[in-house]
């Protein structure tokens, strides 16, 4: 049996397993088919590489995304281990390594694509490689009811069956239609063992704001977070190419993403988001989907997503390596009825369309919530026991007000119209402006005319939005958009119930979204040389940054000063090849001075027990080396057998006889085992 903290600590560099991580780990070990539900960076993908290190034979990693696949091969590839990927986009010399590593066994962990499965050939080959394992990444793919169906999906049970191995599933969404989808799918509808954990991604600050000159906030947030890595994403693509020039405009590094683009400068934007540290994408949702930047600090909506579960996904690719990240969305009316128009013009049947707007009811639920976003948002999910204390309204707790009365006079203004109208001219009833159409169809002799102009049309308009937020009135698309009530607003129209509502939302934009910084004002400068140590190191390997070592790593890095290799090793995310390529370099950078050579054996064991009881017994050695009268002639134990001693700590004489050899037991037996017993 593997001791798989072993591998979690001297391959990945981790001194612990992330919360859910350790059972799911065992699970695939023991070869047991395995459906794992787990938040965007919880660390999915551990789950599989570890576990493939800890079983014999070939693990096998069926992922939509070229650009990840590449990524997760490069990252292992820096950790030490054996892998490769066959993808459309590797180079004829990249395939022919990987056949050569599959043909002579030495291959851990191959990267595949699903198109890849429907030929015979390539099912052939994984058999006759000795595959053992396979898993399954953005399982959600199989599903028509998931966000990204991919019809090559549907042929991984085939491939299961075929190979009669055991398969495991990961995946960061899946409501219940999609797991029972998946379950079907990839299981035969067998239950596998499944673990479904939290949603909460408790290191990002969600910050939603309601629009008003939304270039403007949109430029205030960057600049107040110059020099981080961020995303920004558009409900088009004409707004990502204006948005980019004004962040250049403004003296930001930024470029734009979206799917009118050709591949060739779409390929081009995403290497440089890989490599280059602060660099800002302005992009539609085309752009993240494969994009392992586990370093990306912020990530901006510029208008509202069109869903929930879209918001959470996008959100979830800031802040992957845990630590401290920000989601701040801008949303406004117009962006409600551009989304209602998406999905009423979309072709989808009725009942899904229902659900669509469901879901975006949802999220201007949380756009328009009054206490706790995370609530609001794990709610959804069906976490009930949410805690906190990081977004804008638990920061500081919104203004509210009784919003009985204007709501009231919004639905009777809607009900006199015939619920044929939409906002701009239910409001300029209420105002009493005297527009051509008001006047034309005679609505300034309603009751209602004029009834609140007491309220400016602004408020109006963060009135409507919030009655659609708690779905008291919905649009109509056979009627182009014009207001239905539904049957929540009823009480409400009839006094029998009350409606709180937001105020600070009505101020448009008044409130400040405070900077997160990542380390402390001492400990910055430090923080700034080693993402410059870093940025060296990766343009001179010609791999994204984070490869090297990612923002989580440098911030420990920066706050607690390791000044030798051993403290160095016990840095999150420093393993032994790490260690072995790297750490002299930032340790130099750290202290000002590189640390002493250490011989290869004794720096395997950095960061562990076993480095200091190896230290102990090599100055033993040394002052026994001609006997303790210092007169005989010289013997030494070589680093190998130090490090053996050290490892396997002999209980007794006899078992470090059998060790260290007759010679070698008589002149360092005695005080070996002080130190061993000792320690």
């Amino acid at each position: 049996m593997f001791d798989q903290d072993r591998l979690l600590s001297t391959v990945f560099g981790f001194d612990s397993f992330r919360p859910g991580q350790a059972e799911i780990v065992e699970a695939v070990i023991r070869g047991e088919n395995t459906l794992a539900i787990l938040p965007t960076g919880a660390g999915k993908s551990l789950c599989f590489q570890l576990p493939a290190l800890a079983r014999d034979g070939l693990t096998v990693v069926i992922s939509p995304l070229i650009a990840l696949m590449r990524d997760q091969v490069r990252a292992l590839k820096a950790a030490g281990v054996s892998a490769g990927a066959l993808t459309s986009g590797n180079t004829e010399e990249e395939t022919d390594e990987v056949f050569a590593a599959l043909h002579a066994g030495d291959l851990k962990i191959l990267y595949i694509a699903p198109e890849r499965l429907a030929s015979h050939a390539a099912r052939d080959m994984l058999k006759r490689a000795g595959t053992s394992l396979i898993a399954v990444d953005e399982a959600h793919c199989v599903s028509q009811w998931g966000h990204d169906f991919r019809p090559d999906y549907l042929r991984i049970g085939e491939l299961r069956r075929a190979l009669g191995v055991p398969l495991a599933a990961f995946t960061a969404t899946a409501d219940a239609e999609t797991r029972e989808e998946i379950i079907n799918r990839l299981f035969d509808g067998d239950a596998p063992t499944t673990f479904l954990h939290g949603f909460d991604r408790p290191n990002i600050h969600l910050s939603l704001q309601a629009k008003n000159s939304p270039r403007k906030q949109i430029l205030e947030f960057a600049d107040k977070r110059r020099g981080q890595s961020g995303i920004v994403y558009c409900g088009t693509r004409a707004k990502t190419e204006t948005l980019s020039r004004a962040l250049n405009d403004d003296r930001h590094t930024a470029c734009f993403y979206h799917g009118g683009m050709e591949a060739e400068d779409r390929r081009i934007v995403e290497g440089r988001f890989q490599r280059e540290d602060g660099l800002i994408v302005v992009a539609t949702v085309a752009f993240g989907m494969g994009i392992d930047k586990p370093d990306i600090r912020w990530v901006a909506h510029a208008d509202l997503p069109k869903s929930i579960e879209a918001y959470y996904q996008e959100i979830g690719r800031a802040g992957r390596d845990g630590a401290p990240a920000e989601a701040f969305s801008l949303f406004g009316s117009d962006d409600v009825k551009f989304r209602r128009q998406q999905i009423d013009e979309g072709v989808a049947p009725d009942d899904r369309k229902m659900a669509d707007h469901a879901r975006l009811n949802a999220l201007l639920g949380l756009a328009e919530a009054l206490e706790c976003r995370r609530k609001n948002l794990l709610g959804y999910f069906g976490e009930t026991e949410v805690t906190c204390g990081n977004c804008d309204l638990c920061d500081t707790p919104p203004e509210t007000f009784d919003g009985t009365e204007a709501v009231r006079k919004a639905l009777s203004a809607i009900l006199r119209t015939g619920e044929y109208f939409g906002a701009g001219h239910i409001i300029d009833i209420l105002t009493g402006t005297l527009t051509d159409k008001v006047r034309q169809r005679g609505h300034d002799n309603l009751p209602t005319y004029g009834l609140g102009k007491d309220i400016d049309k602004r408020t109006w308009q963060a009135i409507f939005r919030q009655m659609m937020a708690h779905d008291l009135i919905r649009p109509d698309p056979a009627r182009h958009g014009a207001f239905r009530m539904t049957q929540a607003a009823r009480p409400i129209l009839r006094d029998e119930e009350k409606i709180t509502l937001r105020k600070d939302t009505i101020k448009s934009g008044e409130r400040r979204v405070a900077v997160k910084t990542l380390v402390s004002e001492e400990d910055a400068p430090l923080l700034s040389a080693l993402k410059a140590k870093r940025r060296a190191l990766a343009e001179a390997a010609r791999v994204p940054a984070y490869i090297i070592f990612n923002d989580r790593t440098l911030i420990e890095m920066a706050e607690q000063r390791p000044d030798d290799l051993d403290a160095f090793a016990r840095i999150s995310g420093v393993g032994a090849k790490k260690l072995e390529n790297f750490g002299a370099a930032f340790l130099e950078v750290i202290n000002g001075d590189a640390p002493e050579e250490q011989h290869p054996m004794r720096r395997k064991l950095a960061g562990r027990a076993t480095g200091s009881l190896y230290d102990r017994l090599l100055e033993v050695q040394v002052q026994l080396a001609r006997g303790e009268c210092g007169g005989l002639k010289p013997l030494s134990c070589s680093a190998s057998l130090l490090a053996k001693v050290a490892e396997l700590r002999p209980a007794s004489q006899d078992m470090l006889t059998r060790i260290l050899g007759d010679k070698r037991a008589e002149r360092f037996g005695p005080a070996f085992m002080d130190i061993l017993q000792d320690g």
